[in-house]
């Protein structure tokens, strides 16, 4: 049986390797079968075959049917889905409640002790860092505007803004109700009107046309990505982090400065709300 390796290679997706899948996809071309009929047809070793269906029977992509000889069926794939959507929320949960446990013991209290210990040793210089992929750029930064204490300043482009505030917004909520002053700067267009309505009630809007992405957290955390995001695949965005002071409190007087050159680009909540 020949089966393409880009198809296989997305029933990864389904939790299963490579002789699983090409087990899985045989016995779905024949319905039952025996161990040995599955491995002629998928090509897996007779070795590893029945270790491979044992798997998937746990899995529960099949059906072990007794009998002599031992044969084996198929589960209808939707069914398959149902079962892989469960069992991925039944880890979920059990590994959320986990973490929750951790952070709630003693143990987070001794890993605290030995980061903080650990940071005395830091240079300022170590304190930066450079960051590849959209996810990962996406998970620094809510680490770092979660923990704002004063002021959160988000400079973004007009194609990134729904992507931002569909990410940050929760944590924009919390810290205007703890006082933190967010701005946001962004090109104003008629597809961002109703995201920027939103976002002017937990931050000062202004229109830009700077094409630039950045961050700056309390004057001393900025960070700052080096691609224009209508170029790049998410996977390959980069972004710098930098824990100084420094040059994030030089480049927020910039920014302050660039703004008030633009005052009439400034938008209140009142005035957007008016806005068509």
């Amino acid at each position: 049986m020949i089966v393409q390796k880009s198809f296989l290679m997305k029933l990864k997706d389904f939790g299963l390797n490579s002789y699983e899948a090409k087990l899985w996809v045989a016995l779905l071309s024949r319905g039952v079968s025996t161990a040995g009929e599955l491995s002629d047809i998928a090509n897996v070793p007779r070795s590893r075959t029945y270790d491979v269906l044992e798997s998937l029977e746990k899995k529960g992509f099949i059906i072990v049917k007794i009998g002599k000889p031992i044969k084996y069926l198929a589960v209808p794939p939707e069914e398959v889905i149902d079962r892989v959507k469960k069992k991925v929320a039944e880890d979920m949960e059990e590994k959320t409640n986990m973490l929750n446990e951790v952070k709630s013991s003693n143990v987070l209290s001794e890993l605290n002790a030995l980061y903080n210990g650990g940071a005395e040793f830091v240079d300022a210089t170590d304190k930066c860092g450079a960051i590849k992929g959209r996810t990962s750029i996406d998970n620094q930064i809510e680490t770092l505007i979660k923990n704002a204490e004063k002021r959160v300043i988000m400079h973004t482009t007009a194609t990134a803004l729904p992507r931002d505030a569909s990410k940050f917004m929760g944590i924009f909520k919390k810290l205007s109700g703890r006082g933190v002053k967010i701005s946001v700067a962004t090109p104003f267009t008629k597809d961002n009107a109703e995201i920027l309505k939103e976002l002017s009630a937990v931050a000062e809007i202004k229109n830009t046309n700077d094409k630039a992405r950045f961050v700056i957290v309390d004057g001393k955390n900025l960070m700052f990505m080096m691609l224009d995001d209508n170029e790049v695949n998410p996977s390959y965005d980069a972004g710098i982090w930098v824990d100084t002071g420094f040059f994030a409190g030089a480049i927020e007087k910039m920014f302050d400065s660039r703004a008030r050159e633009f005052q009439q680009g400034i938008i209140k909540p009142q005035q957007l709300k008016n806005k068509n």
